[in-house]
Order: C-alpha cells, then structure tokens, then sequence
C-alpha cells in the first residue's frame, strides 16, 4: 500500500463546519465489553491488556479479567451516559456486534439518547493477520448483526489496532459503509474514491483517548485527561484562525473513563468546550456525510 507523508500539505480546506464552526470534536465510546478474548467464550486465549499489567492466565479462564470488563456496562457506562445527557452531547458509540448480543439492553439506551452505532467487529480482535475471506466474512457478519439488533445499518467501522491490507477495500466493496476510523495520520477527514465510491477516513487518536490511563507514563487523575485534552483544543482552535478547520476525536471506554476517580475529568473538559462559540460536536456518521456534499474534503 502507497504511503503519503503529506496529506494536505500547507493547503488545509478553506471550508467550516455546518453553522461556520470551525473545530468539530467526535466523542467516541468503545464498546467491547463481553467481545474481549475469553476462554470462557470459547476462545483459545484470554484478552491480558489492562492497566494492572497483570500476569497472563493461561489454559483457564481469567476471572479477575473478565470481571474488570464487566464493570464498563454494569457501572461505568451510566456515568458517561449522565455527563452525556447533561451537556447534550451526542457521541458515536463503536460496538463489537458480540458485546451488543451479549447486552442487547444497551441498545436502547444508545438510541433512545440519539447516539451512533457504528461497528468495531465482532470481537475485541486485531485484523491484521486475517486472510481476505475471513475478514470479509466477519465485516459481514458484524454489520449483519447490529442491523438485525438495532434496526439501523452501521455505517462507520473501526478495528481494533492494525488492520489487514484488505479491510478499506472490503468495507469499500460491502457498499454499507461510508467512513473508517482506520487512520491515525492527520486532524482533518479525507475523502477517497475507489471504483468510483466516495469514501471517508475520519481519523481516529490514541493521545486524546482515556487509554492512557492504562499507561505508566500516562493519565493518573482525572485532571491530566482533561488538562491534556483543553491543551490539544485549544491549539488546534488556535490553528484555525487561517480559515481552514480542524478536528477531534476523544476516545472513551466505559470500563476506563467510567471509574469515579476518572469521570470528572472528562466532564470537565466537555464544560470547557461548551463555554466557546464555533464548536460542533457532531456523531462520527455527520462528519462523513458532511465531507461526502463538500469537495473541498476530496483526496484523489
């Protein structure tokens, strides 16, 4: 696959948001809770990445965590639906179809609050060594399934870490799809054509993302998530005085942020960007079919 180190160069589009906005922040809340590698759920190893480090469990199932996931659904997600509900926040919520089949309750309560459901596949899996068949059938597979469950088509994706060579062209070709988070490479989406289809890449950030609680030399207090955050709005709010916009993707997990020492800090930020005027706070699926109507987002 070709490599481009220059993006949009110097030349950033020379066109807002919708209502002249000039800065767009996606709040993405992972849901993977129950999808997570477990011998308990017939898979051949458990998920070992969690912010205690802890010692593998091999052969048998690991209880301790298994019961770290669960607390994303069973407490932490009702703090940040709270925070949410209060700030009129709207968030695109990517899903692992098996994590929805597991907890089919939590649909609702996405929907009913107007959020997005957009599609992590079915497990909590890297795709990155699956053969093009098989990853085309789980594509398939986890689009099938959150339709049937929710009524409403995903038409965004994300995978878990690295993706095969062939995932883009496979949601390409499933024709379900308008937008990937697949990207990690600049603070503005772009629009490719393949077989003449338009299709949106809406990058995605790990700095910004409350997994670096998970890191020793990452977040500690709920104050440094969200002290990180405002410092990363504000240049890029800075950035945008030349007429070109920006954008911010905050990635949230309800077994992570959703603790009581860690939630305020994500409050706290959302009062701070609410405090500014040109601020658009859009669901991951708005800014697709935003950059699909403007030419000015096109990269071919």
């Amino acid at each position: 696959m070709k490599r481009d180190f220059i993006g949009y160069g110097k030349e950033k589009p020379k066109i807002f948001w919708p209502q002249n906005n000039k800065i767009a922040i996606s709040f993405v809340v992972n849901i993977e809770e129950g999808a997570e590698l477990s011998i308990s759920s017939g898979d051949s190893q458990n998920e070992h990445v969690y912010e205690n480090n802890k010692t593998k469990i091999l052969d048998f199932p690991d209880l301790c965590m298994e019961s770290h996931f669960e607390y994303g659904l069973r407490s932490g997600i009702w703090r940040i639906f709270n925070i949410f509900d209060k700030y009129n926040v709207k968030a695109t919520f990517s899903c692992c179809s098996l994590a929805l089949e597991k907890s089919p309750w939590l649909i609702d309560e996405i929907l009913k609050r107007n959020h997005e459901i957009s599609a992590h596949g079915v497990k909590w899996i890297s795709h990155a060594y699956l053969k093009r068949e098989e990853e085309k059938k789980i594509i398939n597979e986890c689009y099938s399934s959150i339709l049937k469950l929710s009524g409403h088509p995903p038409v965004g994706w994300h995978t878990k870490s690295s993706t095969s060579y062939f995932t883009r062209d496979l949601l390409i070709e499933h024709g379900g799809f308008i937008y990937d988070s697949n990207a990690y490479n600049d603070d503005l989406p772009y629009v490719l054509k393949k077989n003449e289809q338009k299709f949106v890449i809406i990058p995605y950030s790990f700095d910004t993302n409350d997994m670096r609680f998970d890191s020793n030399n990452g977040f500690v207090k709920s104050d440094d998530f969200n002290i990180y955050c405002k410092e990363s709005f504000n240049q890029l709010l800075l950035e945008t005085d030349d007429g070109s916009p920006r954008m911010m993707s905050i990635g949230l997990h309800p077994r992570i942020i959703g603790r009581p020492g860690r939630i305020k800090g994500l409050e706290d930020f959302i009062k701070y960007v609410k405090t500014f005027k040109n601020v658009w706070i859009p669901k991951r699926m708005d800014i697709a079919k935003y950059c699909l109507e403007n030419d000015s987002f096109n990269f071919f």
